[in-house]
């Protein structure tokens, strides 16, 4: 049997790309993790007129460090009667997903791990896998308030995962694609270009239902209702401790950045800057740094926004946010899209 080199070079570089893909996004998460909730901390004490981090550090911005030091030392728990097989794959189930799903975020120009012309689709079936790993946290965890927690928690995502899909095919229905690269490219040429600044109201009122679902989603207050703690001690991870803790909190500070990331590619203009003196005009490399430092800054606006709302609003009840998804935001979300749907086919197509 002949063996083909050249086969076996070029598998061997597409392996080392993946993993270095994959290391690449990883430090990502963790670097945009440990700013999240360092910045959390800041955004939280100045609007409650407190002090937040300042000692560990300068100004204290070592404190979330110190924290995944701690995390890392503590020890590993497994309580008596409990499920270890799946309580150890628990954390692993939501954590995965919150990671892969950087897999297609158009990041700047070229700067896509792996485009998909189903990129939308991919964002999320992906998303929803993580609700596997919280039933199975909760129920592996022979624990009460862990269980009842889990089985609040998959009503809640269940509830607003429709919304996030009736608000992600607005943007999907003008562009023309399930690819975010082209979703993003068909918002080039400025500000005015943007989705948020068209198809009025169509996409406002996509990109507000995209905000509150996907703060729901991302167990955001006031919408944290899977780990209430004033209810249900810490809801489906009130057993875990250590780096299994870790990972649910990777995921859930994870799923922040990656909700302000969508907001970004599908309304905002994506890597886009706003004007194009402020680097449209530059190609190649140049033009990828760019992009990439126009999406960043445009995300880390969003997570800002978001943490306001997180340190400004009190949690709701459960029967309000449950009447909030089933009786308001996927009734508007269903007359949206059929509206988009005939302004795409009526008006645009002529």
């Amino acid at each position: 049997m002949q063996i083909d080199t050249q086969q076996i070079t070029a598998l061997a570089v597409e392996i080392v790309k993946i993993l270095a893909a994959a290391v690449v996004i990883l430090v990502f998460i963790l670097l945009v993790v440990l700013y999240v909730v360092l910045k959390l901390r800041w955004v939280i004490a100045r609007i409650q007129s407190r002090l937040g981090p300042n000692r560990t550090g300068p100004w204290g911005v070592l404190q979330t460090v110190a924290d995944a030091i701690k995390l890392f030392q503590k020890e590993d728990i497994i309580p008596q009667g409990a499920d270890r097989w799946l309580f150890t794959i628990a954390p692993a189930i939501v954590f995965i997903p919150a990671y892969v799903v950087y897999v297609v975020i158009p990041f700047g120009k070229g700067l896509t791990v792996r485009p998909l012309d189903v990129g939308v689709v991919y964002v999320t079936a992906i998303s929803s896998i993580s609700i596997i790993g919280i039933i199975t946290a909760g129920w592996a965890s022979n624990n009460k308030w862990s269980l009842l927690g889990a089985f609040r928690a998959a009503s809640q995502l269940i509830a607003f995962e429709v919304p996030v899909i009736l608000a992600m095919c607005i943007p999907v229905l003008l562009s023309g694609s399930l690819n975010l690269d082209v979703i993003v490219q068909k918002q080039t040429g400025g500000i005015a270009n943007w989705n948020l600044f068209n198809a009025f109201p169509m996409c406002q009122v996509a990109c507000l239902m995209l905000l509150v679902a996907g703060l729901a989603e991302a167990n955001t207050t006031p919408f944290d209702l899977m780990e209430a703690e004033s209810e249900l001690v810490a809801g489906f991870n009130t057993e875990y401790s250590g780096m299994k803790f870790a990972l649910f909190f990777l995921a859930e500070f994870a799923e922040t950045f990656t909700l302000s990331a969508l907001l970004v590619t599908l309304f905002l203009g994506g890597y886009n800057p706003p004007l194009h003196i402020l680097g449209g005009q530059l190609t190649g490399y140049w033009y990828s740094l760019v992009s990439l430092v126009w999406f960043l800054f445009k995300c880390w606006l969003v997570v800002v926004f978001i943490l306001w709302i997180r340190s400004t609003f009190p949690r709701v009840r459960i029967d309000q946010l449950m009447n909030l998804s089933w009786k308001a935001l996927i009734p508007v979300g269903l007359a949206n899209l059929l509206i988009t749907g005939a302004y795409v086919g009526l008006w645009l197509a002529r």
